[in-house]
């Protein structure tokens, strides 16, 4: 079978419009797919050229292929499992910006280069003050974005049309103000200049996104049943589910230069992204942290199995609909479709997602994805939300009754054994608090200020119904009450 390479897949050669900083696989599945099909159906007339931003790994698979590799979507379309494969030809190249530095700087005084896209990891935007300029290149992503830029505005004399769009998609809140901030402050340790700050000012753009895609990555124990349909071998191959979105928080209006929704791509251009961060942290991760603890103490391992349990599904929903929708600010239809589309994403057949992954950190993950609803739906209502209060119950019997061992804490499901990871504060609170009346265990928890900010004990009525269904979980079995609270 023949290697997947530019001599199999001849295509239009693009002036070089995106510097990539990232090659991995969701920035392949996600940004160069929608660049890909841009330069199909609009014209973008542009390539995408990938930086390797690290010492570490390699990139002679993309040499060995000359940047070509598939996309292939698998999940559920319309309530059918599908597979939709795309042949991606938008990158043109590939550079080491440690081995061929050289290479990589050349880029600044690129005449056609316009946007930067991003991503380093949640621990990639942050100031290192230590950074040295001469360095080839300086160690953190903002000081070689910071020298970058500088060299290409000393290039251009400081020419205003030659300031670049930055695209960050660090799952981190605020991404692109974060990332000018770093920059601007590289700007002034290294004394770069007044004139050179202010062009970052009139010249840049830095917009702050969400997105939202799964990417499975490369399927090693299906490649080559893969390769076989394909017709092709394709070591870089990416799988991914079909569902995306790409939300682009900017001052100014990009959306002619970057005309993805003309595509029909799902990407919303706004100057407040925040209800969409808030949509999907509230529905699509408050819905994995809400019913995991519940569907792993009913017996289930993955997500998928989860959701072909009539019990486990309809608590989700049910929870999502009556719980968590009415506390949203955006239109009800549209939060309606994300939660219809999340139940979707959730059953997709190809992905299995495991529920003791999703449950790392769980109790940082209520605080930030469930709490807010909870308190939310009792501001609105004065009431508690049922399903809402009973996943803090769930998540405290997943912890109850476990024992510290070398650092994390060791539970039973049955004769079973399995393992959970949380903060220490968090693993220590349940391996002391083992032995409490369930009573003592709830009050001493929801009061934990480090757990949750505010003294959750203030809400009302909140310990007696966490308390009940603890003790009621203790004596039952998760399932038995569910089936008695919730029924199908």
């Amino acid at each position: 079978m023949d290697r997947l390479n530019a001599a199999m897949v001849p295509a239009a050669q693009h002036p070089v419009k995106v510097l990539q900083f990232g090659e991995g696989n969701f920035l392949r599945a996600f940004v160069d797919y929608f660049i890909d099909i841009a330069n199909e159906k609009a014209d973008f007339n542009g390539s995408v050229v990938l930086v390797k931003p690290i010492t570490f790994g390699s990139l002679d698979m993309f040499h060995e292929q000359d940047c070509r590799y598939t996309v292939m979507l698998r999940g559920l379309v319309d309530g059918e499992a599908v597979e939709q494969s795309r042949l991606i030809t938008s990158v043109s190249d590939a550079v080491d910006a440690y081995s061929e530095y050289d290479k990589y700087a050349a880029y600044a005084k690129c005449e056609t280069l316009r946007f930067v896209v991003s991503n380093t990891t949640e621990a990639g935007i942050v100031l290192k003050e230590d950074d040295d300029f001469n360095a080839c290149p300086p160690v953190s992503f903002p000081a070689k974005l910071c020298k970058f830029l500088y060299e290409r505005a000393v290039h251009f004399d400081y020419a205003q049309d030659k300031g670049l769009v930055m695209l960050p998609v660090e799952l981190i809140d605020d991404n692109g103000v974060m990332l000018r901030k770093c920059v601007k402050a590289m700007a002034k340790i290294w004394n770069l200049g007044e004139k050179f700050e202010a062009w970052l000012d009139t010249a840049c753009v830095f917009t702050s996104t969400l997105v939202d895609r799964i990417v499975t990555g490369y399927p090693r124990d299906e490649a080559e049943a893969i390769w076989e349909k394909l017709g092709y071998e394709d070591r870089i191959l990416v799988t991914a589910e079909p569902f995306g979105l790409w939300v682009i928080e900017s001052d100014k209006d990009i959306s002619a230069e970057l005309p993805l929704p003309q595509c029909g791509l799902p990407v919303i251009y706004t100057d407040n992204q925040k209800p969409y961060k808030q949509r999907k942290v509230r529905i699509l991760n408050g819905a994995h942290t809400s019913f995991v603890p519940a569907a792993f103490q009913c017996g289930h391992d993955i997500v998928l199995t989860a959701m072909n349990d009539d019990l486990i599904l309809n608590f989700m929903q049910k929870t999502l609909y009556d719980e968590v929708i009415p506390t949203l600010a955006l239109p009800k239809e549209d939060l309606t479709a994300f939660a219809e589309a999340v139940t979707g994403r959730f059953k997709n057949p190809f992905i299995k997602h495991a529920l003791l992954a999703i449950c790392l950190n769980s109790v940082s993950k209520w605080r930030a994805r469930c709490m807010p609803s909870l308190l939310g739906y009792v501001e609105k209502t004065g009431e508690l939300p049922a399903r809402l209060t009973f996943s803090l119950a769930s998540l405290m019997s997943l912890y109850r009754g476990g024992k510290l061992v070398d650092g994390k804490l060791q539970c039973k499901r049955g004769e079973e054994t399995y393992t959970l990871q949380d903060d220490a504060a968090v693993l220590d609170f349940f391996a002391n608090t083992a032995d409490m009346c369930p009573c003592q265990q709830v009050k001493a928890f929801l009061s934990n200020e480090e757990f949750f900010g505010p003294d959750l004990c203030k809400v009302p009525g909140l310990i007696e119904s966490v308390t009940e269904s603890l003790q009621a979980i203790i004596d039952k079995g998760v399932r038995a009450v569910m089936e008695e609270k919730f029924g199908c």
